[in-house]
């Protein structure tokens, strides 16, 4: 599938340089923005109408923040096979809707370990679960959904949505995804190199 229209996003970004502007060209081009925690409240506050993640889980966040995004309405919405009619008919049957868009930056490991008073429970408090979670998932279903992790990205994204009637070419998905899984390297490697000097 070349074009794929982008109907939802699920957007919960540690870093928000760029998010609110991003999310109202996206919210402007009909698209129904799931987000979660601080992300959530900061679009609330611009004006973007948004569906909270738990309203999507039917679970509240949980455990400081560390449980909310895993879930199968949200990894079923963002890995499901859209030509595979199994797949589909599991998303019926569950009540799973499609993400067609994962915007997602990570908590910032490697700035809170650079801190020369940095703890481990600090650094620890800091490896991000859900976030990479979502970030994989996406890339990995990059034939049905694309997978944004950098506020560099958005400016490009948008420009190409609006050029394809809301959608995002197969291209484009196979080079964010790239992208993507080169971030959840970067970011695993530095949370390796730290534990093992620890």
């Amino acid at each position: 599938m070349d074009i794929v229209k982008v109907r939802r996003a699920l957007v919960s970004v540690s870093d928000k340089a760029g998010v609110v502007e991003f999310v109202k060209a996206l919210a402007s081009m009909g698209v129904t923005i799931i987000s979660t925690g601080g992300t959530a409240r900061a679009l609330s506050e611009a004006g973007i109408k948004v569906v909270p993640v738990e309203e999507v889980t039917g679970f509240p966040e949980m455990m400081n923040g560390r449980v909310k995004t895993l879930h199968p309405k949200v990894h079923g919405g963002i890995l499901a096979v859209k030509d595979n009619a199994d797949h589909v008919q599991a998303m019926k049957t569950h009540g799973i809707e499609s993400i067609d868009m994962v915007c997602v930056n990570l908590y910032p490991f490697e700035k809170t370990v650079a801190q020369p008073d940095c703890t481990l429970a600090e650094a620890v408090e800091n490896i991000d679960i859900g976030g990479p979670s979502m970030i994989r998932s996406a890339a990995k279903n990059h034939a049905f959904v694309a997978v944004v992790t950098d506020p560099e990205q958005y400016q490009d994204v948008i420009e190409e949505l609006k050029a394809n009637d809301g959608g995002l070419t197969k291209a484009t998905r196979a080079k964010l995804a790239l992208a993507a899984f080169t971030r959840t390297a970067e970011y695993d490697r530095a949370i390796s190199e730290y534990l093992a000097k620890q």
